[in-house]
């Protein structure tokens, strides 16, 4: 039997995928496969129990093998559920997760459009302003993951989506699935033995150690803006051992070298970003966010070059001590070891784990199992455990005209004479004496040594203890009471910069220089130090400022931004600020969380189809809301009741506060007052009705003789009737 079209290819080899058309848990049923990486394959799916579109991903059966395969498994779940916490517009979300008898999956919000890889192929290199816009949603994820102590640990283009327009064109990072959530013990990379990354985007501590933290995923995130400006990989090679190796050893190079014209202060960005030095890089996505804000404000500025921002921004490196160049004059001397631009030549290469890059050119022929097919974009899984140990590195030799650092040369220097003489056995010989005259030398160098003594100490007594008195105790007196004690002991009171107290009233004396107790020379000066009160900060009024704009406001301060939340306003412009929680002026800790309300813009109000239903409810309804109401004209109408809409301008829509919708509302069916009719002829009496717009039918009245005349009627004259009523007359 053929099977569903849907369910061919996909596989390799070109054979049907057996998980196609699969029901997982009697709810996901398999479509097409989407996505393979290294640890999982992703899959169109159905949820047949909302009836909606998903993506599956499937964990490859054989990772680890046996137990190992039941913790990987185990791990897997964990990792994916500490995801599914991520609460964060530009994070795929996670729906849940399951175990079908061999199969692992995780459930997870489904993006139809393409990924940023896409976007480098078809784009890049593309414009500063651009590549950090692309950048800022995923950076933004990041931070949020890394708030929550989690860090991704796959960042590359292929795991960011990008939605397609008719769905909203929103960014998101997939392959949270892969996290790994931080804690004191486990800061590394290493599941049950197991190297998972992509190797064009994995830190140099990553491969040299096999650990990372949240700055392997601002590593990564920099090679994407890198890839972005310049639409190239900083590290290229024939093999993916290679492109490792350079990680390790090479400075990601500057983007303006490809493409001119790039800002510096951009470079010292991507630069701060791929440090090989992870202490040089910002200490998570969130300050790495926060630098992406301030680049992309001098770019919004027009600025071509920005000196300031630029060394604020770049890392420094360190000269290697062995390392001196032949033209240097300085040579051998005692020198800092900062220098303020970095040098590829000079940098200290990281030691690296030969296992570990050798780890990146396994291949497991198993076609659902951990491999590595070379391509540098692709997820790789590796068996840490299966690599052989390290080669110990030969001893450091020593070749003519090098310079050996200090320490080295103050070990290897050769013992003096006098100290191989100090370490040698005496030896004793006999000597000759003769008989000597009494002399008065001895008692003399005696006398002497006794008055050098006595100086000696006296100085020493003077110098180290007389001159000086201890400093008195004036915690917690006031500027007056405290100079007046210090006064008391001969010693002046300065008074220094005030220091704040969470304890201390305002103006008392907090500390003092030197402590109390302590030494200072008779005469002297102790400084006082005076409360401040506690340390506060006023929440600065923030309202009509972008986001960004307010989040530097708040650095600016000592005060730290926590989330933004959206409310609509008829007043305050999308994207501006509306208040802050705490309110503006209210005091603060130093680094306080500050949160924002950012508006939305005014609130749409949706305009239906109201014609049949009541003016009084729909006016009430809108008027409640803001919406003026105006009533264009009333007429009568055989078919809509008083009182009730026949049409409305305008018909459907979009309205806001303060905008105008008019009604045309019926007066019902027009009233006509029914005539005087009795003792008329019949015919006539007809006729007169019929002209009025009512309907006529005769009947005879019970005392009926054949007159024709018209006895009385049903409705009676002078009653008001809608036209168009039926009126009956009674003939005698």
């Amino acid at each position: 039997m053929e099977p569903p079209e849907h369910a061919r290819s996909g596989a390799p080899g070109g054979s049907v995928d057996p998980l196609v058309g699969r029901l997982l848990e009697r709810r996901y049923l398999i479509g097409p496969r989407i996505a393979r990486g290294g640890m999982a394959s992703v899959y169109e799916a159905t949820d047949t129990r909302l009836d909606r579109t998903v993506a599956v991903k499937v964990m490859h059966p054989g990772l680890g093998g046996g137990d190992d395969e039941d913790d990987f498994a185990r791990r897997f779940v964990h990792e994916a559920r500490a995801a599914a916490r991520l609460n964060h517009p530009h994070v795929v979300s996670v729906y849940d997760q399951g175990h079908d008898h061999d199969t692992v999956f995780l459930v997870m919000e489904y993006v139809p459009g393409h990924t940023l890889r896409d976007v480098i192929r078809k784009d890049a290199p593309m414009p500063a302003v651009r590549a950090l816009a692309l950048l800022e949603p995923l950076v933004s994820a990041l931070a949020a993951a890394h708030r929550a102590g989690l860090i991704h640990r796959d960042v590359k283009p292929e795991n960011v989506l990008i939605a397609d327009q008719e769905h909203g064109g929103q960014i998101k990072v997939a392959d949270f699935g892969l996290a790994k959530a931080v804690s004191a013990d486990s800061q590394h990379t290493a599941t049950s033995g197991v190297l998972i990354g992509t190797v064009s985007y994995l830190a140099p501590e990553l491969v040299s150690e096999g650990r990372s933290d949240a700055r392997a995923d601002v590593y990564a995130a920099g090679v994407v803006l890198y890839e972005l400006l310049t639409s190239a990989k900083p590290h290229e090679a024939e093999s993916p051992i290679q492109v490792a190796y350079r990680h390790v050893h090479h400075d990601v190079p500057m983007p303006s070298l490809i493409q001119p014209g790039i800002p510096d202060y951009v470079d010292a960005l991507v630069a701060r970003a791929t440090s090989r030095d992870p202490s040089q890089r910002p200490a998570d996505a969130s300050v790495l966010l926060h630098h992406i804000h301030r680049v992309v404000q001098a770019l919004r500025e027009g600025l071509t070059t920005d000196s300031e921002l630029a060394a604020d921004l770049m890392p420094r490196a360190v000269l290697d001590p062995d390392h001196h160049h032949a033209d240097d004059p300085d040579h051998g001397n005692d020198h800092g070891n900062e220098v303020e631009v970095q040098d590829a030549e000079t940098f200290v290469a990281e030691p690296y784990d030969a296992s570990a890059l050798a780890l990146l050119t396994e291949r497991d022929p198993t076609p659902y199992s951990r491999f590595d097919d070379h391509n540098p974009n692709h997820t790789a899984v590796f068996d840490r455990s299966m690599m052989p140990p390290p080669a110990h590195p030969p001893a450091p030799t020593t070749t003519v005209g090098s310079a050996r650092p200090k320490t080295a040369r103050r070990a290897t220097r050769a013992p003096s004479r006098r100290s191989e003489q100090s370490r040698a056995p005496s030896r004793i010989a006999p000597v000759a004496t003769a008989a000597r005259l009494p002399t008065v030398k001895g008692p003399v160098a005696l006398l002497l040594a006794i008055l050098l003594a006595v100086t000696i100490g006296v100085g020493a007594w003077w110098f180290g203890w007389a001159r000086y008195t201890t400093t008195p105790a004036v915690l917690g007196l006031d500027k007056a009471a405290a100079s007046a004690t210090l006064d008391k002991s001969g010693l002046d009171a300065v008074v220094g910069d005030p220091a704040f107290s969470e304890t201390v009233t305002p103006g008392l004396v907090v500390a003092t220089d030197p402590k109390p107790g302590g030494k200072v020379r008779n005469g002297g000066s102790v400084t006082l130090l005076l409360s401040a009160g506690p340390e506060r900060y006023k929440v600065p009024p923030l309202e009509g400022l972008t986001e960004d704009e307010a989040q530097d406001a708040l650095a600016a301060t000592k005060l730290a931004f926590d989330v933004s939340t959206l409310q609509y306003s008829e007043t305050v412009p999308e994207g501006q600020v509306i208040k802050t929680s705490p309110a503006a002026g209210t005091e603060l800790k130093p680094d306080a969380q500050v949160n924002l309300v950012l508006s939305q813009g005014r609130r749409p109000i949706a305009i239906k189809d109201w014609s049949g239903k009541s003016f009084d409810k729909i006016r009430a309804r809108l008027e409640k809301r803001g919406v003026e109401v105006a009533v264009t004209s009333e007429e009568y109408s055989e078919s809509v009741p008083e009182g009730v809409i026949i049409v409305h301008d305008p018909t459907t829509g979009t309205v806001y506060s303060g905008d105008t919708v008019s009604f045309v509302v019926s007066m019902g069916p027009e009233l006509v007052e029914v005539p005087s009719i009795r003792g008329m002829g019949v015919e006539y009496v007809t006729e007169l009705l019929e002209d009025l717009g009512f309907e006529v039918v005769t009947e005879r009245d019970d005392d009926y003789v054949g007159f024709g005349y018209v006895w009385g009627s049903d409705p009676e004259a002078g009653d008001e009737v809608p036209r168009g009523s039926t009126i009956t007359l009674y003939l005698i």
